[in-house]
């Protein structure tokens, strides 16, 4: 087990320098001066310019540029801001609150999601799981721009002047109830996909033959099902999770924006408006960490769920 995860980790190093060095070139090749937009539509001093231009290496090669930045993100320093703020501290308190928002979606991703999944497997063709279905269907089809700003009417404003206030509608000062509604937002496309997989991966195990003998033993339905088929049903479960925490995080701009949260998507909006290159290759760096540990996970958790799997 230990040489395997070893050897993950090593094979995650190219995935990372790929990864920073494909970002790096995106930003670089975008349009404009990122020193003369720090000025707004002011003239700012030519001698300030380029001694701005000279330490932050922009009047150098692109490879240059990208060597600077990747000999200093080995070292521990992601770099500085074009307005002298280290990447680091810029980012501590912005990945805080996306972490607590995607946390929060993929709490209710899991429960609601394998929930519903498991409820509409057992009653396969009758009209509760037609129902679920739909719902999911429809859930998919909106776009989750129009899903957060009609929860955030009907069940921040509407409930908040009826006197009920369960969710804040902005920012984070209620603690942990901020990210009950953005996270259920930000899960919402998830949860509908998750319920259709936990759907059919259940269906399909219950349909096995050990099963069928387990049922021919008279075992309890409930140890059948909890013990047995969801057991063995939750491997592409774990796996879609493990996949979709990356994905929560990276693709939190448009929950937060809705919802005012400070987190790393509206940083990383402005970052790539304003050319910060440091800064966004900063936060692809981390996500992708993000990815490569929750896949080495959930990798590990199959090796639990399933005892026949073993890494060498």
């Amino acid at each position: 087990m230990g040489r395997y995860i070893i050897r993950r980790l090593i094979q995650a190093i190219p995935v990372l320098l790929g990864a920073t060095l494909l970002i790096y070139a995106i930003v670089f090749a975008l349009p404009g001066d990122p020193i003369a937009a720090l000025a707004g539509e002011k003239r700012m001093d030519p001698n300030i310019v380029a001694i701005l231009r000279d330490q932050y290496h922009l009047n150098d090669p692109f490879i240059v540029q990208y060597w600077y930045y990747l000999t200093g993100m080995f070292g521990g320093d992601f770099g500085k801001t074009f307005a002298g703020v280290p990447v680091t501290d810029l980012m501590a308190g912005k990945f805080q609150v996306t972490i607590n928002l995607a946390v929060t979606a993929l709490v209710l991703e899991a429960v609601i999601g394998i929930g519903l999944g498991l409820y509409a497997a057992l009653r396969r063709g009758r009209p509760a799981d037609s129902l679920i279905l739909a719902s999911t269907l429809v859930l998919i089809s909106i776009p989750t721009l129009v899903t957060g700003f009609v929860l955030q009417l009907l069940l921040g404003v509407k409930l908040k002047t009826a006197g009920i206030d369960l969710f804040p509608i902005a920012g984070v000062t209620e603690g942990w109830r901020s990210y009950l509604l953005p996270g259920f937002v930000l899960a919402g496309v998830s949860i509908a996909y998750l319920t259709r997989l936990t759907r059919t991966s259940l269906a399909e195990t219950l349909r096995a033959d050990y099963i069928r003998t387990a049922v021919a033993k008279g075992l309890p339905r409930r140890r059948v099902v909890g013990r047995h088929a969801l057991r063995n049903a939750l491997i592409p479960l774990v796996t879609f999770l493990g996949a979709d925490l990356g994905t929560l995080m990276g693709g939190a701009v448009i929950t937060e924006t809705i919802f005012n949260l400070p987190g790393i998507g509206q940083q990383l909006f402005s970052s790539v408006h304003l050319r910060e290159q440091s800064v966004v290759v900063g936060i692809v760096t981390v996500l992708v960490l993000v990815y490569i540990l929750a896949n080495l996970v959930v990798d590990l958790l199959y090796a639990v769920l399933d005892p026949r799997i073993r890494y060498e």
